[in-house]
Formats: C-alpha cells, sequence, structure tokens
C-alpha cells in the first residue's frame, strides 16, 4: 500500500487554517475599562431627524446615511504653566491636573498644594449640583502598563477622598478608575508630552444654572 504524501504548500495551508480555528476558539479577556476613551461618549442626540428618501440629498445610488448625533462646542482653559486644565461643553465639565502638581515622584501620596486645587474644583462641583462625578487617573509611558494601572488607580483614589471629604455628600456617586498609559493626551516622545499625560482627570455633568 502506498501512503499518499501531502504537498508542502497545501500542508502549510491546513497548517495555517488549523492556527486560525485555534485563535477563533479561545475567549476573550474582558476588560473593565470603558469601550471608548473616556469623556468622548456622545452627549446629545440629533435633534431633526433626516429622511433618506429626501431626493434634495442628492446620495449617490446604494449610499446610505450615518448614524445623525450632535458634535459637542467645547471650550478649552489651560493655565500658564499647564499644570491645570478645565474643559467645558454644553454636557459636562472636566478637569485635569497635572500629576506633578498633586503627588511626588512615583507616589500616590498628595502633597500640600493638592488640597486647595481639589477644593476649588469641589466648589465647581456644588455650583454644578453634580451628583455623578468621574475621577480617573492616568500615567505616561514609562515602567510596566501593571504597575502605571496601580500607580494611576491610587491617586484617582487619593482625589476622590479629598472630595469627599469637601463635599460631604451621600447622594453624590463616584466612579473611580486607573488606566495607566491608555488614553494619552500628548506625545509620550518627550518629556513635555509625558508630563500632560501624567493627570488626574475630574468630569462631571453641567448643571442648569
Amino acid at each position: 500500500m502506498t501512503a499518499t504524501r501531502t504537498p508542502p504548500r497545501l500542508a502549510l495551508a491546513i497548517a495555517v487554517a488549523s492556527l486560525m480555528a485555534a485563535l477563533t476558539l479561545t475567549p476573550a479577556q474582558a476588560d473593565d475599562g470603558p469601550s471608548v476613551p473616556p469623556g468622548t461618549e456622545p452627549s446629545a442626540t440629533a435633534p431633526v431627524e433626516v429622511d433618506p428618501n429626501d431626493p434634495d440629498l442628492k446620495l449617490p445610488e446604494g449610499a446610505t446615511l450615518a448614524e445623525p448625533k450632535v458634535l459637542d462646542i467645547k471650550q478649552v482653559v489651560e493655565d500658564q504653566s499647564g499644570d491645570e486644565r478645565r474643559e467645558d461643553t454644553n454636557a459636562d465639565v472636566k478637569y485635569a491636573l497635572q500629576a506633578e502638581v498633586l503627588f511626588g515622584k512615583d507616589s500616590a501620596k498628595l502633597n500640600g498644594e493638592a488640597k486647595a486645587r481639589i477644593s476649588a474644583i469641589a466648589a465647581e462641583i456644588k455650583n454644578q449640583n453634580a451628583t455623578r462625578i468621574r475621577v480617573f487617573g492616568f500615567t505616561d509611558n514609562l515602567g510596566s502598563y501593571a504597575h502605571g494601572r496601580t500607580l494611576s488607580r491610587q491617586r484617582a483614589n487619593a482625589v476622590q477622598d479629598v472630595l469627599d471629604q469637601e463635599l460631604k455628600d451621600s447622594g453624590i456617586t463616584y466612579e473611580v478608575r486607573g488606566y495607566s498609559e491608555d488614553y494619552p493626551i500628548a506625545s509620550n516622545s518627550t518629556e513635555s508630552g509625558r508630563k500632560k499625560n501624567r493627570r488626574v482627570e475630574v468630569s462631571f455633568p453641567r448643571g442648569e444654572n
């Protein structure tokens, strides 16, 4: 009985197909972070419905309209040193404080200047009558991702503790997360960029006042 020999190219194709099948069957790891960068979620729905069949749209044959959305008008104010940044949209207020202003190097212990800055944010939270507050910590890409995740979460916790002490409101809900080097706002290729990325962000809905 003569054994049938598989051609080399066919054997390679079978091996690749088997590997792809194995990868497909591997269960995905769940991520406890949001599916989009913090603060980029849509905050409003489109106020006007558009008829996709309206001849005045003059869509090319076979084309379809994307889901309608409203883009926020964003106002950004950053102090001259760059240590603090405030972003205002029609729906939210967000403060970003550079880590060096709040903490020592590689530390989650607040320094003497930190409480005054956090107290100012607490005053604005009261002014906006906000009851949902997000406190997110971020690092640069130096060091391991796991260490950055731990440090950024510890720093976010430290800021949240001061906010809780200042606000003294049991009706407020906090969301506190540490994102390590994820979601940079500047390039990590320079120290000035890394400095911007090492930050704690506090965001909350804008009130009607």
